[in-house]
């Protein structure tokens, strides 16, 4: 069989480019949570360029945050929703978060041995719109850096796009939650929910059933957002393994 000089030149270098490993981190610690993060379920995760510090944890936000997929598109033991972590990763040089989130799915192989497959599920799920009435959201600096805090009352969120902000609503709503806003840009807003809990702020230490009603409500009274309940076909990950981490 001829082959010719171009392809000769071509075919060593696709095949070096094929089996070149996926970028990983110089260098990660993970250790058992030191201390909670009040008021967040996922814990804080910052990143700098070239470095990831996540605090307080749970693997499924690790997962979450390297796959960009929402609490319910992960399907695996118990334990991954459970046990938190401290975890400090480092790349060798400046890095995107783009491309550290590559670094952190390698690292998710390497260290907790995971391993999935993709599958489509049909689930009741939320779709997020803008409200007649058009949305209240302040449009965040260019500069400025996307942020998100939660406290007793209410969600801080710095330039945060509707993508996120659904990946963040899908959490408390336990439920899928798909962005169809239309809306592009990044957004500086509060979301207090002291006007739609029964017995206001002096209430928030009751535990109430009705947890979506509040955040739906206040969705559309304070950022003129809307939810609607729908069902979607969602890819889930369904997890084959996954392991505790090993030794640091």
């Amino acid at each position: 069989m001829r082959i010719s000089f171009h392809a000769a030149i071509l075919l060593p270098a696709m095949a070096r480019i094929a089996s070149a490993a996926p970028p990983a981190f110089s260098v990660a610690s993970i250790h058992p949570s030191a201390a909670s993060v009040q008021f967040e379920h996922d814990g804080k995760t910052e990143t700098t360029p070239g470095t990831v510090t996540m605090r307080d944890v749970l693997v499924s936000t690790c997962i979450k945050w390297a796959y960009g997929v929402q609490d319910s598109q992960i399907s695996g033991p118990e334990w991954i929703g459970t046990e938190r972590y401290d975890i400090l990763a480092k790349a060798d040089g400046p890095a995107t978060d783009e491309q550290m989130k590559l670094m952190m799915q390698a690292l998710l192989k390497e260290r907790f041995g995971l391993s999935f497959h993709r599958q489509a599920k049909d689930l009741s799920s939320y779709v997020l719109t803008v409200a007649k009435g058009g949305h209240k959201l302040k449009e965040a600096a260019a500069d400025e850096k996307m942020s998100r805090t939660n406290t007793a009352i209410s969600t801080v969120a710095k330039a945060i796009s509707m993508r996120e902000f659904a990946d963040f609503l899908a959490g408390p709503l336990k439920m899928p939650v798909v962005d169809a806003t239309g809306l592009t840009g990044r957004y500086d807003f509060v979301l207090d929910f002291t006007r739609y809990i029964p017995g206001g702020e002096q209430a928030m230490k009751v535990s109430y059933d009705d947890t979506n009603g509040i955040v739906i409500a206040a969705l559309l009274g304070e950022l003129g957002l809307k939810v609607e309940s729908k069902k979607e076909s969602v890819e889930v990950l369904v997890i084959d393994n996954v392991h505790r981490p090993s030794d640091n």
